[in-house]
């Protein structure tokens, strides 16, 4: 299709021959393709000619040539809105997850409210039809099945997505890949739950004691921490008092926490040489967020029991964000992306500790622990 083709049309429509302008590209069209624009226009005439059905036919020939064009998706979504079909949530849905950045026009900008008001009221209505749905299922599983079931929910809603473990070095296949593992999985929870006050008091000890190790949490010299880690690493907004640091006990600061050690003992954590076992108190200052990353290896969790945690401070890993609560210890995968923040007045204190993710057997430990200790590069950052 030529620019004089366009031009005529532009012509005619210019001077009130719609009907024409629209006959001048189609048959131009019929020549010769065209790119998306110019199917844009013969859908934006045939609308105008209250022709929905032959303005949706032009729609999808500028999607052929470019599938994610916002403008082409918002117009076949307000055409199947127009032609009362089904599917109009749907393609409201779809046009709106490729809205671009910042404003838009006047004119768009209220066609495109008005889309995500159908959207919404579409999502709600095939949310309450698979809740129905499942809900016999529902009332029949497990605590652990049941948040299963419903993040499946989720997902089909796009109301969540599915993530990924993305370890930075260390990748074991056929791990469960899960943002907070259940409960029943690591029954010395309950036990670490129970001393929570001991901890608590045993740390508060080391914290005010002149003989304890406090230092950053992140401390890579320079050319070696991660982009991910540019603004914390050797920060001391985010800092640490190690228990056991890489395998090795933290003399001065275990001898001040001897019931915090002995709980350690229950707790199956991976010994690896030069990068494992950890257990710290890991202190984040007020007013100081950690930013999204993932960690180093999927062989290893990570447990948090939270000890100090006023109001308001949250943790995300994954499309999970859950806010902290003293004694309430769960575990994680920190290889799936995750991130914190402690938007208070006061300081933020977890107890840290990793452990073996439990579907890995004993042969599989021992060889997951050679390999790290035989490549000489294991230093893990939790």
């Amino acid at each position: 299709m030529s620019e004089t083709d366009l031009r005529q049309a532009d012509v005619a429509a210019a001077r009130g021959d719609l009907a024409g302008a629209a006959q001048l590209i189609e048959a131009a069209l019929a020549r010769r393709d065209a790119g998306p624009q110019a199917w844009l226009k013969l859908a934006g005439l045939r609308r105008a000619l209250r022709q929905p059905r032959k303005a949706l036919e032009a729609v999808h020939g500028a999607l052929r040539h470019a599938p994610l064009d916002f403008v082409a998706l918002c117009m076949r979504a307000g055409l199947l809105e127009k032609l009362e079909t089904d599917a109009a949530g749907e393609a409201w849905a779809e046009a709106l997850a490729q809205r671009p950045e910042g404003d838009l026009p006047g004119g768009m900008a209220a066609a495109v409210a008005a889309g995500e008001a159908l959207r919404d009221s579409w999502l709600a209505e095939r949310d309450a039809r698979f809740a129905a749905a499942t809900a016999p299922a529902v009332d029949q599983a497990t605590p652990d099945q049941a948040w299963k079931i419903e993040r499946f929910r989720s997902n089909a809603l796009r109301k969540t997505r599915v993530w990924h473990s993305e370890p930075t070095h260390f990748h074991y296949p056929g791990l469960v890949e899960r943002e907070f593992h259940p409960r029943e999985r690591f029954p010395w929870l309950a036990d670490l739950e129970a001393a929570t006050a001991v901890i608590r008091s045993e740390m508060q000890a080391a914290l005010a004691s002149t003989r304890a190790e406090l230092v950053p949490y992140l401390n890579y010299a320079a050319h070696e921490a991660l982009a991910q880690w540019r603004d914390l690493n050797g920060n001391r907004d985010w800092t640490a008092i190690h228990l056991i640091d890489k395998g090795r006990v933290v003399g001065a600061n275990a001898a001040l926490c001897p019931q915090t050690m002995a709980l350690l003992t229950a707790i199956p954590q991976p010994a690896i040489p030069h990068a494992s076992p950890n257990a710290m108190f890991s202190l984040l200052a007020p007013q100081t967020a950690i930013p999204p990353h993932v960690g180093v290896n999927n062989t290893r969790l990570v447990c948090h029991l939270p000890l100090v945690v006023p109001p308001g401070c949250w943790f995300r890993v994954g499309g999970e964000t859950r806010s902290w609560r003293e004694g309430e210890a769960f575990v994680f995968d920190d290889t799936i992306e995750h991130e914190a923040a402690n938007p208070t007045d006061q300081l933020r204190v977890v107890l840290i500790v990793d452990l073996w993710h439990p579907d890995l057997a004993l042969a599989e430990q021992a060889a997951v622990a050679a390999l790290i200790a035989a490549d000489g590069t294991a230093e893990t950052a939790l």
